[in-house]
């Protein structure tokens, strides 16, 4: 009985830190306008492997209302017909360069080596980061260059709406945002903007130039899967300002197609943090099953159990409540889908799954596989 109430209190605090992060989240203004020319943003693009999304990748790009950018398209030694995609969207525009990435140098993992190559041959004054899997909306340049000039940050990242169409990806892709926004004082975070990080995805990264190069780059984070969150926490570590944004109005991005593909990314993201941190990631776990999990087999088994206790069974009641309130509060801020609400237990087993194969995968030295490369202890990436 203690148990349970301590829970449902807990609980009732993550709702109220929730509730205020969704408050305290910053959006870009398309109506922010910026004196002509404005600076040159150079847009750079890795892409291995991405025929099924890079075309609309850069029609959304053409089409921004902001005139003075580059693109440049870093070819990861594709084995489709991303190069020849990009090749002939270039030929009819100057704006668009495609560059052939080098093979992968040792020591390296595959996306910061390719992004450290797109920063080489970017003239701009802000180098946008972003995947070849997104789309965006004509005023995203505008909106947030605007917005990270006006925050006065050396990075600006955040919260891409994240598309999904099959089931699986309605059901799990949501879970992301949920725990982030459930479990993380981003509104604490970002009163202290300068003195620690906030959320990096990489889906989206908005650099000043000088404050990229000043603390090295991608070069910095050559060797993390996670090298998003490691930017992050470099760039403060050298006096830098970092926050992060809710995108999901100007910025969209389909991360995965299959299942498989979906499943192989939970696990690298598991994978990282047992490779950094085994303790951390199983205390994750612990956590995860205790706030996300465990009230719904209490309540089944509170139900349904022939010698179920009653005093108790109601605290269960408002626990899962709480959850689902959470879920659709999260969902109907991001434009995600609800079914994932309703269908909470799935979803979360989904993630939950991957994290113990991917602690399992660390423990026992298989590494993780992502974009047809494996890394292992023996690359020294992690």
């Amino acid at each position: 009985m203690l148990y349970q109430a301590v829970i449902a209190v807990l609980m009732v605090v993550l709702a109220i830190n929730l509730v205020v992060n969704l408050r305290s989240l910053k959006r870009p203004d398309c109506n922010r306008r910026i004196s002509k020319p404005g600076p040159l943003v150079s847009v750079l693009i890795p892409a291995r492997n991405e025929e099924q999304n890079i075309e609309n990748c850069l029609k959304s790009i053409q089409e921004q209302d902001y005139s003075n950018f580059e693109v440049i398209v870093l070819d990861d030694n594709s084995e489709d017909r991303t190069a020849q995609i990009v090749d002939k969207i270039a030929a009819k525009d100057e704006r668009i360069r495609l560059i052939k990435g080098k093979p992968l140098a040792p020591g390296w993992a595959g996306k910061p080596f390719a992004c450290y190559q797109l920063a080489q041959n970017a003239q701009g004054s802000w180098l946008l980061f972003i995947d070849a899997d997104t789309t965006s909306e004509p005023c995203m340049v505008r909106s947030t260059l605007g917005a990270a000039i006006d925050l006065d940050l050396s990075l600006l990242s955040g919260f891409p709406r994240q598309m999904a169409e099959s089931l699986p990806e309605k059901l799990a892709l949501p879970i992301m945002y949920f725990i982030l926004m459930t479990w993380l004082p981003l509104w604490w975070v970002h009163r202290h903007v300068g003195r620690m990080p906030s959320v990096t995805i990489g889906q989206f990264l908005l650099f000043r130039r000088d404050e990229y190069w000043r603390i090295g780059g991608h070069l910095a984070v050559k060797d993390k899967i996670l090298e998003d969150v490691w930017l992050g926490v470099e760039t403060v570590r050298h006096g830098g300002r970092h926050e992060a944004i809710d995108l999901s109005t100007v910025f969209q991005c389909r991360m995965y197609r299959t299942v498989g593909a979906m499943w192989e990314g939970f696990v690298k993201w598991m994978y990282s943090i047992a490779a950094l941190s085994p303790v951390a990631l199983v205390g994750l776990l612990a956590v995860a099953f205790v706030f996300g999990l465990a009230p719904f087999y209490w309540l089944w088994n509170g139900f349904l159990g022939e010698a179920a206790p009653t005093d108790w069974r109601y605290i269960i009641v408002f626990q899962v409540g709480m959850i689902l309130l959470m879920r659709w509060l999260v969902e109907r801020h991001f434009r995600q889908s609800l079914l994932s609400t309703f269908l909470h237990p799935i979803g979360f087993s989904f993630w939950y799954a991957a994290g113990l194969y991917g602690f399992w995968r660390e423990l026992v030295g298989l590494g993780v596989r992502w974009k047809e490369r494996i890394y292992g202890e023996e690359s020294g990436i992690k």
